[in-house]
């Protein structure tokens, strides 16, 4: 194998959209330690040289078994290295160069060599005490992905403590450089003044909101993309309040809120190439999540038994950690469709990954969320899909498929090739992605479901008439491409759902939510790049995150800017750790208290960055 070949190394994002090279990955790296690629990377050349022996069972050889891809995600990468080093086993001792053993390693275990360098042990900025925390409903919060289980993306003018009129003098207070990390993605949860996120180098922080000071940090098995939700917890001695949250290996993990001492881990994914994306939703004790799978960048190479992954959602009991359900969009079981030229099995129907964080209907006990493109051919119901389930069961109220015949796996041609894994026919992947469902009751007291497709439509869905569309808005001025237009989601205000387009120009689209229409959409910005990342809104202004690092506010009644900043830069940090931002890709900001907190960096949509940001006024 040689480093060449690596420079066709594939990114493992929501559905697979887009390729960055080795040579990119370096270039675009974190602001300290050596280049890598860390997770969200699969090396092409893996599944030739080490996922025939290490696939999804393992192989005996001589009477010897093989570990399998889930074995092996259970070791440290240095265990993995030490392994590659050494000279027992002849099929390791291949032409590798030290950075592909790593790069090997990182992706194995989801998280980087040295992941000890993110302790806050060895940090300057401990906080000098920490007090009881406060109970998380008794004040101001943004807590989990959308600020609460209806993923309105939205703060009340008194949660905000923030007007349109003082947008404008919004200044730097801090910046908290992470260790190790190579990107930031894990948006912070905001609550009883303490600020909890996560990194790719496997470390969730917990900080002081107004100084950057911190508590705690608590060392995962792999690294965190999901963003943390707090909520109370029993049966777990003088622990009240958790912290809820996923690794990418698809681990479920409660820590205490106070300290960060771990109370329970699961491990929650059906499938060994299982991932977790957004996070979790907390609900009624219960915790939700939803599946992806890395079967969308390596189902195309030819060795690999394409493709048995069924996204699936699941619950777990939130006090221990128990699974009380689990239900795949894909009713049907994989089985055999034949073999590729090289006389690999290959299996289907597969797909239907959920990138989301599900939303919660209290009211109906009913948990929706969005489904992936397929896999294969032909592309199975509950694939491109807004899904209704059994908050109690799992079991699938209703559904409605967007697109029919979506299948779609990187490194495939538009048609097909004949004889290899690839579907017959590729794409759109114009499915529902990273972007969660926002439930909103109108004046009229109807309650909707408004989702956001990467082929460019908002919907809207009536939850009294089993899904029946409302009311469909197409906001592509052409047929986007696979990257999608709506990626991760708009931000909805109770009036109007707020939509950043991933296209050149830092396009914003306002959508009223009573009938789809069109309020405005702004003009294209010279020279800005689109907007992938997940918007977020506050009375009278929405903010928005593009993939050139850039933070802007915009007049919800107009969309004028009212506030930019560029945080594609180096930063002096509180913990005296190196710094830099980047681009805007998966999360958007959190605001509270007067306070707007932001992570800066995403390889996926341009430079990576290791800092988190906090804004406020003077």
């Amino acid at each position: 194998m040689k480093i060449r070949a690596l420079i066709l190394a594939f990114a493992w994002l929501f559905a697979g959209e887009f390729t960055f090279s080795l040579v990119q990955a370096q270039q675009r790296g974190a602001a300290n330690g050596p280049p890598r690629l860390g997770f969200r990377v699969a090396p092409p050349t893996y599944q030739q040289n080490c996922g025939t022996c290490h696939g999804t069972q393992g192989t005996v050889t001589d009477g010897k078994k093989a570990p399998s891809i889930s074995e092996l995600q259970e070791y440290s990468p240095e265990r993995v290295y030490d392994v590659l080093n050494g000279a027992s086993n002849p099929a390791h001792a291949g032409n590798f160069s030290d950075l592909q053993k790593r790069q090997f390693a990182e992706f194995l275990s989801g998280r980087p060599m040295n992941s000890a360098a993110g302790d806050s042990k060895t940090m300057t900025n401990k906080c000098t005490s920490n007090p009881a925390l406060a109970n998380p409903s008794s004040g101001p919060s943004w807590n989990g992905w959308g600020a609460g289980v209806q993923n309105a993306r939205f703060q009340s003018a008194s949660n905000a403590g923030l007007t349109a009129q003082q947008v404008p003098n919004l200044k730097l207070k801090w910046a908290f450089g992470v260790p190790n990390a190579t990107e930031m993605y894990s948006q912070p949860t905001v609550v009883s003044g303490r600020v909890f996120f996560g990194s790719d180098a496997a470390w969730l922080y917990s900080l002081d909101a107004k100084t950057g000071c911190i508590y705690w940090s608590f060392g995962a098995d792999a690294g965190i993309r999901a963003t943390p939700v707090i909520a109370p917890i029993r049966g777990q001695g003088t622990t009240q309040y958790a912290v809820y949250f996923t690794d990418v290996l698809t681990r479920v993990y409660a820590v205490d809120a106070q300290t960060g001492k771990l109370l329970w881990k699961v491990k929650a994914g059906e499938h060994p190439r299982a991932k977790s994306s957004n996070g979790v939703a907390v609900s009624d004790g219960k915790v939700f999540v939803g599946f992806s799978s890395m079967e969308t960048t390596t189902g195309a190479v030819s060795t690999y038994e394409c493709c048995s992954f069924r996204g699936h959602v699941a619950a777990l009991d939130a006090n221990t950690g128990k699974k009380l359900w689990r239900t795949f969009v894909i009713a049907e079981e994989p089985k055999p469709r034949g073999k590729n030229a090289q006389g690999v099995t290959l299996y289907g129907p597969s797909g239907g990954s959920v990138w989301n964080v599900p939303t919660v209907d209290t009211k109906r006990k009913r948990v929706y969320a969005g489904t992936g493109n397929g896999y294969t051919s032909p592309a199975a119901e509950g694939t491109d899909s807004v899904i209704a389930f059994d908050a109690e069961t799992g079991k699938i109220v209703w559904q409605h498929q967007e697109v029919k015949g979506d299948a779609f796996i990187n490194n495939c041609g538009a048609t097909s090739r004949g004889g290899d894994n690839c579907p017959d026919t590729l794409g759109p992947d114009w499915d529902f992605g990273g972007s969660s469902m926002i439930l909103h009751t109108l004046p009229d007291g109807r309650d909707i479901l408004v989702a956001g497709t990467k082929g460019g439509l908002s919907m809207a869905f009536d939850l009294d008439k089993n899904g029946a569309v409302v009311w469909k808005t197409n906001l592509a001025e052409r047929p986007p491409g696979a990257a999608g237009l709506i990626v991760f989601g708009g931000a909805s205000d109770g009036q109007t759902a707020y939509y950043g387009l991933n296209q050149n120009g830092a396009v914003v689209a306002a959508v009223n939510l009573a009938d789809g229409s069109r309020k405005w959409t702004t003009a294209p910005i010279a020279g800005a790049r689109g907007i992938s990342a997940a918007m977020t809104a506050i009375p009278g202004v929405v903010f928005s995150h593009a993939s050139d690092g850039t933070l802007r506010a915009l007049s919800t009644t107009d969309g004028k800017v009212l506030f930019e900043f560029a945080t594609a830069k180096e930063f002096q940090t509180v913990n005296e750790v190196p710094a830099r931002g980047g681009a805007f890709g998966q999360s958007g900001s959190s605001i509270v208290g007067g306070m707007l907190f932001v992570g800066s960096g995403y390889n996926g949509q341009g430079s990576g960055g290791n800092v988190m940001l906090a804004f406020g006024l003077e």
